[in-house]
C-alpha cells in the first residue's frame, strides 16, 4: 500500500468489520481519507461481498474498489477466540464498523457497551437493516427492503407503472455516506472539542434514504400530499425530462428556473410560449406538462443528440447527454477530472474505478491500493498491533482462528 502521510485521516485507525456493501463502504470512504482500515473477513470464504458481479481472472471486480485502501485480516468471530482477538485489536482501533443484526451484535458480545468498557474512546458505527431499537431491529435487513419502506420505490417510476427499485445499492450507500459523516463528527466532539470520548452512532437503511427524499414528511403532515410517480418529470416545473433525439439516443433537460425555460423555448425557435398563458409560469407548465414535453420532445426528435445539446448547451439551456458507462469512459469532462483514474492490481495490471469524492484543495485522498486477497495482511497486522509471535499465528491458523 502507497503510504500518503500528508492525508487528513492518517493516524486514524479504523476496525471494519461490516459486510457486503453499506459497512464496508463507510470503511472505504475513511480509507480513501488516510485512515487505517483493517476489514475483518471470514477466513477462506471472506466478506460475502466477494462473491457479488462479475470476476476476471478470478478476482471479484467489485471488490477490487470497495475494499480499496484496506488491510485484510481474516478472523471467525464465531469462535470465542477470534472474538478476544478482535477486542484486542479494538484496544488499538479509533473506529469500530459492524453491520451486524443487533442480537448478533449483542451475542458476539461486541456491542457499543462492550467495546466501550475496553477502550472508551472508541467511536462505534453500527449499520443494520433497522436500527438497533424498535420492533423490526432483528429483521434481516438489506437495502432493496430499505429501498422500499422509506417511500423511495413508491414515488419511483411512470406514471401508470408500478413502484420501483434501483438497481445499484442505493439505500447501502445513502446509509454509508451518513455513516462516514456521523464518524467525522464523533471524531471532532472527541479530538478537536475535547471530549476525549467516543461514541455510538446508530445507522439504519431506511433513515438515511428518507432523509434525501425531499420534505415528503412535512408536506403530508401539513397538506396530506402524497408524493406521485412521474417518471422523468417532476411536480414543480416543466420541461424536465428525458427526449429521444433521432439517433436513438438521449437528452435530460432541466427548466428548473424561469430563465431556464425562457431561453428553451428560444433555442427550439419558440420564444413566445414563455408569453402563453399555458406556459407562463412553473406552475402553469406544469399543469400543461403534456403539451411541453410534446413541443420539446418534437423538436429534440428532429436533431441528432449532439445536434440538440449544441444548441441548447450554446443557448444556456440545462441539457445534457444521458450517458452509460461507455459514454463516461470516452467524455472530456470526466477524462480532464481524472473521474477514473487507473489503478495498478497485481492480478489484473490497470483498474481503472471511480475516483476519491470530494476532492479537497489541501489534503485530497488518494487510492493507495486495490481490495486486497483474504487474510492478505493477517499476520502482518496482527504482530504490528498485538505484538503476536510467529508461535501464537501457528497455533490461530492451526485451530482456524484466523
Amino acid at each position: 500500500m502507497v503510504e500518503h502521510p500528508s492525508l487528513p485521516l492518517a493516524g486514524i485507525r479504523v476496525l471494519d468489520a461490516g459486510q457486503v456493501i453499506a459497512g464496508p463502504f463507510v470503511g472505504q470512504l475513511l480509507g480513501d481519507f488516510g485512515a487505517d482500515v483493517i476489514k475483518i473477513e471470514r477466513p477462506g470464504a471472506g466478506d460475502p461481498y466477494r462473491l457479488y458481479g462479475p470476476r476476471k481472472d478470478g478476482v471479484a471486480l467489485g471488490w477490487t474498489s470497495m475494499a480499496r485502501n484496506k488491510r485484510s485480516v481474516s478472523l471467525d468471530l464465531g469462535k470465542p477466540a477470534g472474538i478476544d482477538l478482535f477486542k484486542d485489536l479494538a484496544r488499538t482501533c479509533d473506529v469500530v464498523i459492524e453491520s451486524f443484526r443487533p442480537s448478533t451484535t449483542e451475542r458476539y458480545g461486541l456491542t457499543y457497551d462492550d467495546l466501550a468498557a475496553i477502550n472508551p474512546r472508541l467511536i462505534v458505527v453500527l449499520v443494520s437493516g433497522f436500527g438497533q431499537t424498535g420492533p423490526y431491529r432483528d429483521r434481516a435487513g438489506f437495502g432493496t427492503l430499505a429501498e422500499a419502506m422509506s417511500g423511495f420505490a413508491a414515488m419511483t417510476g411512470e406514471a401508470d407503472g408500478p413502484p420501483l427499485l434501483p438497481q445499484f445499492p442505493l439505500a447501502d450507500s445513502v446509509a454509508a455516506l451518513y455513516a462516514a459523516f456521523g464518524t467525522m463528527n464523533a471524531l471532532y466532539w472527541r479530538d478537536a472539542r475535547g471530549s476525549g470520548r467516543g461514541q455510538l452512532i446508530d445507522v439504519s437503511l431506511i433513515e438515511p434514504l428518507f432523509s434525501v427524499l425531499g420534505p415528503i414528511a412535512t408536506n403530508f403532515d401539513q397538506l396530506d400530499e402524497l408524493p406521485q410517480r412521474l417518471g422523468s418529470r417532476n411536480g414543480v416545473n416543466a420541461p424536465r425530462n428525458v427526449y429521444r433525439a433521432k439517433d436513438g439516443r438521449w437528452i435530460a433537460i432541466a427548466a428548473s428556473v424561469q430563465e431556464i425555460a425562457r431561453r428553451c423555448f428560444a433555442a427550439i425557435g419558440r420564444p413566445e410560449l414563455i408569453e402563453d398563458p399555458r406556459f407562463a409560469t412553473a406552475k402553469d407548465r406544469v399543469a400543461h406538462v403534456e403539451e411541453v414535453d410534446s413541443i420539446v420532445a418534437d423538436w429534440v426528435a428532429d436533431r441528432t443528440r449532439e445536434e440538440a445539446l449544441s444548441t441548447l448547451v450554446d443557448a444556456g439551456v440545462a441539457a445534457a447527454a444521458v450517458m452509460d458507462v461507455r459514454d463516461l469512459f470516452e467524455d472530456p469532462h470526466v477524462e480532464a477530472r481524472d473521474m477514473i483514474p487507473r489503478v495498478e492490481h497485481k492480478q489484473l495490471g490497470s483498474v481503472r474505478m471511480h475516483g476519491v469524492v470530494p476532492r479537497l484543495s489541501g489534503s485530497p485522498g488518494a487510492i493507495r491500493s486495490p481490495g486486497p486477497e483474504v487474510g492478505e495482511h493477517t499476520d502482518e497486522v496482527l504482530r504490528e498491533l498485538l505484538d503476536i509471535s510467529d508461535e501464537r499465528l501457528a497455533q490461530l491458523r492451526a485451530d482456524q482462528i484466523i
